[in-house]
């Protein structure tokens, strides 16, 4: 009951922030359909935080003033977290300020590329504390797996209330013998959806963002736009954040798991992989951070439990 009203509040939380938010919006032409950077092909922004600096985006955003005054926008080094209209709660308390974290960054280092990855970096930081309970939380049921599974087996071919309700209770005091809380386990994975967004957002609506570039990867430029223009080199990208993300996965066999488990694990694998298709180069970046980090922390603890075995 408690993890159920931990998760509804959560939710609630979740929704009333995304209920009060702004949101990316395209720019369109006149028959509805996407405007796009000549350049990179990437479908244009309309609520732009700030001005762009590319002059073939410029001239773009000049032929739609109708829709986007870009003379009234602050130049995008200039951006402050207050800057523009009220746009709800989500972009006033999330978007604008992430989205001045990384241009502030990105002035000091002279890269947003490595300002998106310093910008990740920091907020995992952050969330070390709770991201540490989640990598906690695998390491206890590891060490609770030899009762679970003799659980397991001793209802293995009952499916009567009773017996159901008797498992449930026998489980909840093998968790409560180790001080295993499911809904700590996944509460960064929960927070991690709004996070994801907002991130998004910062990228789509800062042209400081998705003009720059890192290495040889534009960053408002997805990997399946790059391929259709003939560039390659963006596979790199999926390829390594598509390792990183099985890595992931796999760094945590140590949790209970059982086929059905590892065949979702699976087709999440997957379904990022070609998710990264078509998220810009700067998206794929932050994820791929976001997972160097986790995999890093793990390693960190597992090597702890070790060393305190």
């Amino acid at each position: 009951m408690k993890i159920n009203k931990k998760v509804k509040i959560l939710t609630i939380l979740l929704v009333m922030v995304l209920v009060l938010s702004g949101c990316t919006k395209t720019l369109q032409d006149k028959d509805g359909k996407a405007v796009q950077n000549p350049e990179t092909k990437q479908s244009l922004t309309q609520n732009i935080l700030c001005k762009p600096t590319d002059p073939d985006t410029i001239k773009v955003y000049e032929q739609h003033a109708d829709k986007v005054d870009i003379n009234s926008l602050p130049e995008c080094s200039e951006f402050k977290i207050n800057s523009g209209k009220d746009e709800g709660l989500w972009t006033n308390v999330f978007v604008k300020p992430l989205a001045w974290v990384i241009v502030k960054i990105g002035k000091w280092v002279k890269n947003y590329g490595l300002s998106l990855i310093i910008t990740s970096l920091l907020i995992r930081l952050i969330a070390f504390p709770i991201t540490k309970k989640t990598a906690m939380q695998s390491e206890l049921i590891a060490k609770a797996k030899p009762e679970l599974d003799k659980i397991e087996k001793k209802y293995e071919n009952k499916t009567d209330q009773e017996s159901m309700f008797k498992k449930t209770q026998e489980i909840s005091m093998i968790y409560k013998k180790y001080n295993i809380s499911p809904a700590s386990g996944c509460l960064y994975a929960f927070l991690q959806l709004p996070l994801f967004i907002a991130f998004l957002e910062a990228i789509n609506r800062m042209p400081a963002i998705f003009e720059d570039e890192l290495l040889f990867f534009k960053l408002g430029t997805s990997p399946m736009t790059a391929m259709q223009n003939g560039n390659f080199l963006y596979l790199i990208l999926v390829v390594i954040l598509g390792l990183v993300t099985y890595f992931s996965f796999k760094l945590n066999v140590s949790t209970v798991q059982n086929d059905q488990t590892k065949m979702m694990n699976r087709t999440m694998v997957i379904m990022i992989v070609v998710m990264s298709l078509f998220m810009t180069a700067a998206l794929d970046i932050y994820w791929l951070t976001s997972n160097l980090f986790t995999i890093g922390q793990n390693l960190l603890i597992k090597r702890s439990k070790i060393a305190h075995e």
